[in-house]
């Protein structure tokens, strides 16, 4: 019987959720003052600017808010769709393309040649067809490789740049004794 890792999921990093996290941020911050200009007395200028000049408005500030917070909700999922995910049968790369386009590409184990982890950023994959795909940047790189590096010495892929010798694959995963 083959080896078959557990499923993880590794998401993308920080930098790639900063810009979503910062417009749903605004989008907050918009809806509060529509409801707080809303609750507001008649005299203040919040309730001015968000009520009565309401009327001259192509859109009501009510609906812009709703549009600016459905959107910004959307932005946050769509950079939570991005990482990758292993999965007992092989590796499963996320990606979003241009705006709304996602991109999917599943590896199964035995397509994989060799994993490569030379590089500081990405992870690549030498391909049986003799392609090479990367996969995505994610949040924690090292580990990764770290869980690609033990499957790859279980399934008997050849690594490149890789830390582990199978020695000490053995050694953490004996049982103590």
């Amino acid at each position: 019987m083959t080896y078959r890792p557990q499923e993880s999921v590794f998401g993308p990093p920080w930098s790639a959720r900063l810009p979503s996290a910062l417009y749903f941020g605004s989008a907050l911050v918009v809806a509060g003052l529509v409801v707080l200009g809303e609750q507001s007395t008649s005299g203040t200028w919040i309730f001015h600017y968000v009520v009565e000049e309401d009327v001259r408005r192509v859109m009501s500030i009510r609906t812009f808010a709703i549009i600016l917070f459905v959107s910004s909700l959307a932005s946050l999922v769509r950079t939570g769709m991005r990482g990758v995910r292993i999965y007992p049968d092989g590796v499963e790369a996320r990606d979003v393309l241009n705006f709304l386009v996602p991109k999917l590409r599943r590896y199964r184990w035995p397509q994989i040649e060799q994993i490569i982890l030379d590089g500081t950023t990405h992870i690549a994959f030498e391909l049986w067809d003799g392609s090479r795909a990367y996969l995505p940047e994610v949040s924690d790189r090292d580990a990764l490789a770290s869980a690609l590096e033990h499957i790859a010495l279980a399934r008997a892929i050849p690594v490149r740049g890789g830390r582990l010798s199978p020695d000490e694959l053995e050694d953490e995963e004996a049982p103590p004794e």
